[in-house]
């Protein structure tokens, strides 16, 4: 079994994409190691919102498969394919983390996100505070600690089940 981490977000019906997409890793995850969620102003375009947190489980899945996965769960949850890098999404699952994996197909990993985007290292340093950045060799918890870019986010009270 490999430790994944995930991030989690959207800006277009929030609470319904958000809980759909944890049912969804959940069904084939098992269980889930959840963040808070996070309330963020979009980041790189003008837009409604963000919810964003990162979940944490285990699998025997590739990368690959982990990546289809993903992909099959936006789908579901109304993702558009080919719309513009930054806009406004029902649903945004990201795999950041595969163990310590550090490759560029079929994906980046781990993914550039994690050190520039505080709505992604919020809350992977909350629930993965020791685990160590396989390229920078410091935890989460110590990138979290020296993070300076200046972007709004701010923890809310939410509730996953239904």
């Amino acid at each position: 079994m490999v430790l994944v981490y995930i991030s989690v977000g959207s800006n277009i019906n929030r609470d319904f994409n958000i809980r759909g997409g944890l049912r969804g890793l959940a069904e084939h995850f098992g269980a889930l190691t959840l963040s808070s969620v996070y309330e963020s102003e979009a980041v790189g375009f003008c837009g409604d919102p963000f919810y964003n947190m990162v979940v944490g489980a285990e699998t025997d899945l590739s990368i690959g498969d982990c990546i289809r996965l993903l992909k099959q769960i936006e789908d579901q949850y109304g993702r558009v394919r080919g719309a513009e890098k930054f806009s406004g999404r029902t649903l945004d699952l990201d795999l950041l983390t595969y163990d310590q994996v550090i490759c560029d197909t079929p994906v980046q990993l781990p993914r550039g996100e994690i050190t520039e985007n505080a709505f992604v290292l919020w809350p992977l340093a909350e629930i993965a505070a020791e685990q160590i950045h396989p390229v920078t060799g410091q935890s989460y918890a110590a990138l979290w600690q020296a993070y300076n870019k200046s972007q709004k986010l701010w923890p809310i009270d939410f509730s996953w089940s239904d």
